[in-house]
């Protein structure tokens, strides 16, 4: 793949030209015509940096773990998942703490 700035993550979506335009995708440096079906990428759902781009170079990019959509980057953001209830009393009673709710 050609340079990519590292984003956090991408929005992306279908495309079509009907104008005569030439465009060069980012991912692979390759010229791509407007009027062939691709793809408009945009690095952290900024618009204004938005590119067009061969869909089957998207679709490498994400097969390779790279190119998250907010949703996927958000995921890796989230907190580790909480223990469970039982282990967290279990925890809280071995500490000679009384679990809230417990009996005396």
């Amino acid at each position: 793949m050609a340079n990519r700035p590292n984003e956090r993550w991408w929005t992306v979506r279908r495309a079509q030209n009907r104008k005569p335009a030439t465009y060069r995708c980012p991912l692979c440096g390759n010229h791509l015509p407007a009027l062939r079906e691709h793809v408009l990428i945009a690095p952290e759902g900024d618009l204004s940096r938005r590119r067009h781009a061969h869909t089957e170079c998207v679709v490498k990019a994400r097969q390779a773990g790279g190119m998250l959509s907010k949703e996927e980057w958000l995921k890796t953001q989230s907190q580790p998942p909480r223990r469970p209830l039982r282990q967290r009393l279990a925890e809280l009673l071995g500490r000679g703490q009384r679990a809230p709710g417990a009996p005396e």
